[in-house]
Parts: C-alpha cells; structure tokens; sequence
C-alpha cells in the first residue's frame, strides 16, 4: 500500500460526495456486467473482515470480492478481538490499521467504534452494517437498478415494513438523485429515525428528489418502479411492542401491490421471511429481482473495495 496517501472510510453514505456515489453505483454496475478491467488493483493487500453479527451476504459478498481483486484475507468473527476483554476500540484500530489495508466490520451498534477505528489514515474501514446505517446496502441496491432499469434518476421506489437501517441508507442515498420519488410506508412507531429523515429531506430539496413517509397502507398511488421491503425481525434485535406482528401485518407486501404497478420489479435485502413480510409468490414470482439483487453485493463490494484503495490512481477515477 501507497502510505503517503490516506485512507478512504465508508462509515455513513454522508461520507461520500454526490461525484463518489455516483462513481461507486457506476463501477458496481461495470463488475456486475462484467465490463471491469481484469487487473487486480488489490494484490498484495490485506483485508480484515470483522463481523459481531451473523452475515451470509454481506461478508460473502466482501471476501469473495477482496480474494478476486487480488487481497489476501484475515476474517475475525465476535470473539475474537480483545476488544472483548476490555481492549479500546481506538487502540484496536491503531494496532489493526499496521498489520491491514482495509477493514470490513459489522458491529452490533452505533457506528461510533467504527469511526474510532477509522481515526487512523493508514487502514481504510468500511461499515459493512451498524445499528444506525448499511450503506453498502444501499450501494448494492443502486448497482442493481442501473443493472435493471439503466439509471437511477427518476425511478418512483416504494418502500414498505420498518424504517430499519437499511431504510435509512436507501433515503440517504436515493435523496441524491434528481427526479427520485422514495415513498415509505411504515408502522407507526417503527419509521425512519428523525435525524435520517431530516437529512435525507436537506438532500432531496437540493436534488429535486421527493421523499414521502405514511404509517398505513391507504391511498396508496401506482406507477412505481420498484416495490422494496425487508424482514420483520432482525437478528439479536427485541421489537417494543408484544404486539408487534399484528402492528406490521398491513405492511405484509403481496401481490395485490401490483395491481396498480404493474411493471414493478420486486426488491429485498434478504434473508427473507416468505408468509412475514413477503409472499412466497412475490418473492419467487417473474417480478422479483431480489437474488440479482443479492448477487451485486459482491460487485458493489469490489467497487467499494477499489474505491478504498488508497492511491493516486484511485482518487484520480472519482475525481
């Protein structure tokens, strides 16, 4: 690794300019297509992959793509570190950042230890999801309507189920794009966090996006690209209410959503709960994109690796 240029972290998708974004959704889309170049801009690196919580996709998706562009890789998983025995997470990171070239990490909460991680300039950290965010969700998700629809910019997207972590980084990422309608339909009491949706709001006045947030599933307009939910109930997470499922039982996507989005393609994160938030004949149906969808996290995690590689050439391909 270059150490006289500094590393390039991906905690929040804040992190990244309009040009970066774009850069990111783009590059994602060449590997996707298979029209990347077949160098290995990684060789002789090392990468570190530190997941506190159970992953198939993500950490899949992130080590396969380390290993194809070239990066060795050293995977931790959540009782490894010493950080479980009292150790700092700044002094992990000091130590860390000596021995790797970028660090893939998904915590169980806030990204404040990721960004004590990242305090360093030798070591790139990339949030792979905390509580809070997933922006490599969202880049994923990006990648995979640029592959589907050939662009981003104008697409009516609706969101349905909880306004969970990867809610907050779709609206803080689609705010971006000029001509965006990002509707959200979500429990009362389980939407977009404030502060996300305040963010994404300052975003989508300068772009000309729309963001919209509703707790039911009346009035519900047609003509959407993209019907989009996530599961219910997310691992090692406790829901407020004991009644949670009967709160979330409207928002339960079926193929009754079509009926006035016909030529909606159907997304989700995975995994998925088939009889909980999604059918089984949405999810296995002709509309539904979702394995694609999983399948770009690798090609979205190589351009996000790439990206991160601290050198001249690098900063000169997002400039």
């Amino acid at each position: 690794m270059n150490r006289h240029t500094p590393a390039r972290h991906l905690i929040s998708l804040d992190d990244l300019t309009d040009d970066d974004l774009r850069h990111l959704v783009r590059r994602g889309a060449e590997f996707s297509a298979g029209e990347a170049s077949a160098d290995r801009p990684l060789d002789g690196l090392v990468a570190g992959v530190y997941f506190a919580k159970t992953s198939t996709r993500t950490r899949t998706a992130f080590s396969s793509g380390a290993l194809r562009l070239g990066a060795s890789l050293v995977a931790y998983g959540p009782g490894d570190l010493q950080l479980n025995t009292g150790e700092t997470s700044e002094d992990t990171g000091r130590v860390l950042s000596r021995m790797l070239d970028v660090l893939v990490a998904r915590t169980a909460g806030d990204p404040e230890e990721m960004r004590a991680w990242a305090s360093q300039q030798r070591m790139a950290v990339v949030n792979a999801m905390s509580a809070e965010e997933h922006p490599t969700q969202a880049l994923t998700d990006l990648t995979t309507l640029v592959r589907h629809f050939g662009r981003v910019d104008g697409l009516r997207i609706l969101y349905v189920g909880e306004g969970n972590n990867t809610a907050a980084a779709l609206a803080l990422a689609l705010t971006r794009f000029p001509g965006v309608e990002f509707e959200l339909r979500t429990p009362a009491g389980y939407g977009l966090a404030a502060p996300v949706a305040e963010r994404a709001r300052r975003q989508a006045a300068r772009t000309g996006a729309v963001l919209r947030e509703r707790h039911d599933m009346a009035e519900l307009p047609g003509g959407f690209d993209v019907v989009y939910t996530t599961r219910w109930q997310t691992t090692g997470t406790a829901k407020p209410d004991a009644n949670w499922r009967e709160i979330f039982a409207p928002f339960q996507v079926t193929a009754a959503l079509w009926e006035h989005s016909p030529e909606a393609v159907f997304m989700h994160d995975l995994p998925a709960h088939r009889g909980e938030e999604v059918t089984a004949e949405v999810l296995d149906g002709p509309r539904s994109i979702a394995f694609d969808q999983a399948e770009n996290k690798m090609h979205s995690a190589m351009a996000v690796l790439e990206w991160c590689r601290p050198t001249a050439s690098a900063a000169r391909s997002c400039a």
